[in-house]
């Protein structure tokens, strides 16, 4: 099997094009202080909060559920 590289005729990716990849698909999983108490924010790619969870794993399930592939962010 070659890997292809892209054609020479094919135009650039914008820098909006290339950040917008994803951003339906992805969640960012943070650790946060709420009060003093660890608690986990799920993030939109695009930087929407979606949600916050008491622990990392209920987050990484969250986001799961969401059909978003979670990343954690330190």
């Amino acid at each position: 099997m070659q890997n292809k590289a892209a054609s020479p005729h094919s135009p650039p990716m914008s820098e909006h094009a290339f950040a917008m990849l994803g951003v339906e698909d992805v969640a960012y999983i943070r650790e946060i202080h709420i009060n003093g108490t660890k608690a986990w924010a799920i993030i939109g790619a695009d930087g929407t909060s979606l949600a916050v969870a008491p622990n990392r794993d209920l987050a990484f399930a969250a986001a799961l559920q969401a059909d978003k592939m979670p990343v954690s962010v330190h």
